[in-house]
């Protein structure tokens, strides 16, 4: 409770961020706003003002502090208004206190039980992440030279954009989507999965999600989500089609 007492103080975004992101054209990709908007708040760092004045380096650690918990705090109201922005006529949801982080976040997004899960799901998910990664390693490299909070973090969404890092949650959706549009909406055989697959793969393209550097086994992040798909929605066709893949691919 202290947590979201302390968020709902700091979530508060400045107007001109409003206005950076209205400025960009509406066929901009979300994470090329997102980014940007981040940077833009630079000039709101704690840690900028402080160095500027002097500060002993063996403080540095509690405008940092301050930093992180300030852009924690407004990245949903961030996040949403450019899913307004550019997939909901600008039509923006505002937050609701009396909700939890995944809830209100659901709220503000504008989609119905049980989004408000995934929410939770996700950021409980993917909150412990190892520095191995490029957005980390980016994060660690850009923060290495005394770069702020802000534009730490921006530079660390800049990595999260390309296809083979975060992008690659819109590419796998966009590869079901092609698959779904060729099959007219039907769930295809596990002989006709497998040779979209290997069209894929003669083409000299990658299936997105699949092939990871590091993971030798199933990403447990994976396991979580697929449990709740079944939970909720087993007949949904593009699931059973992931469903499908998560058993043809490996063997493959």
């Amino acid at each position: 409770m202290r947590l979201k007492t302390n968020s709902a103080k700091r979530k508060v975004l400045p107007r001109y961020v409003y206005d950076v992101i209205d400025a960009f054209p509406c066929c901009s990709h979300p994470m090329t706003i997102f980014s940007s908007a981040i940077m833009t708040m630079q000039r709101e760092s704690f840690f900028s003002k402080k160095y500027r004045g002097g500060i002993g380096k063996n403080d540095y650690w509690d405008p940092t502090y301050e930093d992180s918990l300030n852009l924690i705090a407004k990245l949903p109201e961030l996040a949403t208004y450019i899913f307004a922005k550019l997939y909901r006529d600008g039509k923006h949801i505002t937050s609701n206190p009396d909700l939890d982080f995944g809830g209100d976040f659901a709220h503000m997004m504008g989609l119905a039980k049980p989004y408000d899960d995934v929410s939770r799901l996700y950021f409980i998910t993917h909150a412990d992440h190892e520095a191995g990664n490029v957005s980390a390693h980016t994060g660690h490299l850009v923060g290495s030279s005394l770069a702020d909070i802000y534009l730490a973090i921006s530079s660390m969404v800049n990595g999260l954009a390309g296809p083979l890092h975060g992008l690659a949650n819109q590419e796998v959706l966009r590869w079901l989507l092609d698959l779904y549009d060729k099959m007219d909406g039907k769930v295809p055989s596990e002989a006709e999965m497998k040779q979209f697959v290997w069209d894929t793969l003669n083409a000299g393209q990658v299936i997105p999600g699949y092939g990871h550097a590091v993971l030798r086994k199933t990403d447990p992040r994976y396991s979580l989500q697929r449990e709740f798909c079944l939970k909720h929605i087993p007949e949904d066709p593009l699931f059973q089609y992931v469903d499908m893949l998560y058993r043809i691919v490996p063997r493959s």
